[in-house]
């Protein structure tokens, strides 16, 4: 399957019979907030990627961080866990 569905398409009580295939749904268009990462402010520890429960942060190769948004819940974890501040979560525009 190609598709990425959005969670406002999927049927309730709908069952995945596929192992792996939560990596379709788009998981991210539920969330009020999303996390701004501040690069200047960003040491580059990697506990945003290390506390994140969606994996939804993901490592460049210039070894800085960026959110999927795709998958991030907005959660804010990854903005609590920032020790040096870099992270603030800011309201979802429509």
């Amino acid at each position: 399957m190609n598709h990425k569905l959005s969670w406002r398409e999927l049927e309730a009580g709908c069952i995945l019979t596929q192992p792996g295939s939560a990596s379709q749904y788009c998981t991210g268009d539920w969330r009020s907030r999303r996390p701004v990462l501040d690069e200047e402010k960003c040491n580059k520890c990697g506990l945003c990627w290390l506390y994140c429960p969606e994996g939804a942060i993901t490592l460049k190769e210039d070894g800085s961080y960026e959110t999927n948004l795709f998958y991030c819940k907005g959660c804010g974890i990854c903005a609590h866990e920032c020790k040096q501040g870099a992270i603030t979560m800011v309201e979802e525009e429509e």
